[in-house]
């Protein structure tokens, strides 16, 4: 984590905890990337973009080095994320759930 030399004004946890009602502020995909594509520089959105894209294949089980073959993403990113997944806080595993349930229910309206 960063180091500041001097206290910020807002308490890291509480700006922490206003990012957080910020994103669950907004309505759609479209608002999350407007916001998205003004709070993160291209490469950060990119290390974001590497993370969620390998998620999938690792809950299907699938081997570091295919997935790395699928997606140009690096080994080391996808163990990072593989850990998050088993030793984090479940952020990972409730996002790709509610994503799964979307995809379901779009799948489901557009048939």
């Amino acid at each position: 984590m960063k180091r500041r030399s001097i206290d910020p004004e807002t308490p890291d946890e509480s700006a922490k905890q206003s990012l957080c009602r910020a994103l669950l502020s907004l309505k759609n995909a479209q608002e999350m990337d407007a916001f998205l594509n003004d709070l993160c520089t291209p490469a950060e959105l990119e290390v974001l973009i590497d993370r969620w894209r390998v998620v999938p294949y690792l809950l299907d089980g699938v081997s570091y080095r295919e997935i790395h073959e699928r997606t140009a993403v690096s080994i080391t990113t996808i163990g990072r994320v593989a850990r998050y997944l088993n030793q984090g806080n479940g952020g990972y595993l409730a996002a790709a759930a509610r994503a799964s349930r979307s995809r379901a229910v779009t799948k489901r309206t557009k048939a």
